[in-house]
C-alpha cells in the first residue's frame, strides 16, 4: 500500500508545479500581488469542467459560515478556496501529494484566505482528523486512484457528523471495462481503480450513507473537453490550465478521457449523500 501511494504521489507531483503556475501568471499578465480566486481557477480546479462543476456541487447543500468542511483529495485547493470565499466557511483540505499541498498553501496565502483554508498532506484512507468533526465532506476525482473503496467511504463517513453530507464529483467505470490510457488520473491501468456507478452507490450505502442526489454529467463533460481540445489545437495551450499539472502528454490524456466518455468506457457523476443520524 505504501509503495502504491508513492506511485500516485509521483504521478501527480513533478517538482515543477508552482514554477509552472508562476510562469503562467507572467504569460497571462497576472500580478501575483493582486490575485483573486477566479484568477486561479483555470489551473487549480483540477477536475472535469473546472469551476462550473464546483459551483454545481456546492449548490447541492446549504453551506453556512459556521460550517467546517473537509476537502479530501484537495489538490491545489481550488475548490476549498472557492467554498471559503463564497460561503465564508472554514475549509480543511488533505491530499496525498505533498507538492500540491505546498503549492496550494502558497496560492491560498496569495489570495488572502489563510485564515479560512488549511491544507495538509494526508492519506484518504487514514484521514488525520477525529470522528464526527465535519459538517460537510467534499471530494472530487479522488477515488479513481483508490482500490479500497470501502475503506475510503468509511473514512469519509467517520469524520462526518451524523446527518452531514458527503458531496462528490467523480469518474466511474462505464459499460466497456477497458478505458484508453493515459488519462489525467493514471498513465496506465496500474494506477486506476475504477468501479461502476452502481458499485459505488452500493458501497456508499453499505457504510451508512443515504443517497439524496445523483446526477450524471457525461454529455456536459464531453462538450467541455471537445471545446478545450479544439481551442488548444487552434490557439495552443493557454498560459494557465490543468495541462500544467499533467506533464508533457497532457493533450493525449485529455483526448483519451474525452474518447472514454464518448465510447461509454467511463462516466462522470456528481451528487450528495447523507450520513445516517
Amino acid at each position: 500500500m505504501e509503495r502504491y501511494a508513492e506511485s500516485v504521489d509521483r504521478h501527480y507531483g513533478n517538482g515543477e508545479v508552482i514554477t509552472k503556475i508562476f510562469k503562467g501568471f507572467d504569460l497571462a499578465d497576472k500580478n501575483i500581488n493582486s490575485l483573486t480566486v477566479d484568477d486561479l481557477s483555470p489551473v487549480d480546479e483540477f477536475h472535469t469542467r473546472g469551476k462550473q462543476s464546483t459551483l454545481e456541487v456546492a449548490e447541492l447543500v446549504d453551506l453556512k459560515p459556521t460550517d467546517h468542511v473537509l476537502d479530501v483529495g484537495c489538490g491545489l485547493g481550488g475548490s476549498a478556496r472557492h467554498l471559503a470565499e463564497h460561503y465564508k466557511c472554514s475549509v480543511f483540505g488533505i491530499d496525498l501529494t505533498e507538492e500540491y499541498i505546498s503549492a496550494g498553501t502558497k496560492l491560498t496565502e496569495l489570495v488572502g484566505l489563510s485564515d479560512r483554508v488549511e491544507l495538509r498532506q494526508g492519506n484518504a484512507l487514514q484521514i488525520p482528523y477525529e470522528n464526527n468533526q465535519f459538517d460537510t465532506v467534499w471530494t472530487e476525482h479522488v477515488q479513481m486512484n483508490i482500490a479500497d473503496k470501502n475503506g475510503f467511504y468509511s473514512e469519509l463517513a467517520r469524520v462526518l457528523k451524523p446527518g452531514g453530507h458527503l458531496l462528490f464529483h467523480d469518474v466511474f467505470l462505464g459499460a466497456l471495462a477497458s478505458p484508453h490510457y493515459p488519462v489525467p488520473w493514471a498513465e496506465d491501468e496500474s494506477l486506476s481503480s475504477l468501479v461502476t456507478e452502481s458499485e459505488a452507490r452500493m458501497i456508499m450505502e453499505g457504510v451508512g450513507f443515504k443517497i439524496d442526489h445523483w446526477e450524471v454529467k457525461v454529455k456536459e463533460s464531453i462538450e467541455y473537453f471537445r471545446k478545450g481540445l479544439s481551442l488548444m489545437e487552434t490557439d495552443g495551450p493557454p498560459p494557465l490550465g490543468i495541462h500544467l499539472l499533467m506533464g508533457l502528454n497532457a493533450k493525449e490524456k485529455l483526448r483519451n478521457y474525452c474518447l472514454n466518455l464518448i465510447e461509454s468506457r467511463v462516466t462522470v457523476a456528481l451528487g450528495a449523500v447523507r450520513k445516517s443520524t
